[in-house]
């Protein structure tokens, strides 16, 4: 897992997001109402949730496996910075578009972008 210097810096960032990904998927995808300003009323939108949730769980499957094993390193960070990134931009989006969020959107944002551009950093300095 995390055997050398080069392993912690090339992997951390994949484990905080799974340590904060997996708990926010299940909140998702059973109780968003408990921790965010999220009402659904209808089963479509608990079934849309659902569905972010397993793409939530999917990719943190991925980002396991780029943990332990070093042959899906590379799709496990290019993956987390595609991930990262695209929800980081789509919430700053928001925020332009939008307005200003809660507190909990609003952090989430800054690591989003946080965790997306230090993977860019893991990969363009590995290569």
């Amino acid at each position: 897992m995390l055997k050398t210097k080069q392993d912690f810096i090339n992997k951390i960032h994949l484990i905080i997001s799974l340590i904060i990904v997996v708990p926010v998927a299940f909140l998702y995808g059973f109780n968003p109402s408990s921790e965010f300003d999220i009402h659904l009323d209808t089963i479509d939108e608990l079934n849309a949730f659902k569905a972010i949730m397993g793409l939530y769980l999917g990719f943190s499957i991925l980002w396991i496996l780029g943990v332990f094993q070093k042959k899906y390193l590379k799709l496990a960070l290019v993956s987390n910075i595609i991930f990262m990134l695209g929800l980081g931009f789509g919430r700053l989006l928001s925020l332009a578009l939008d307005g200003m969020p809660t507190f909990a959107y609003i952090f989430g944002t800054v690591g989003e972008l946080i965790l997306g551009f230090y993977g860019l950093w893991v990969l363009k300095s590995s290569n």
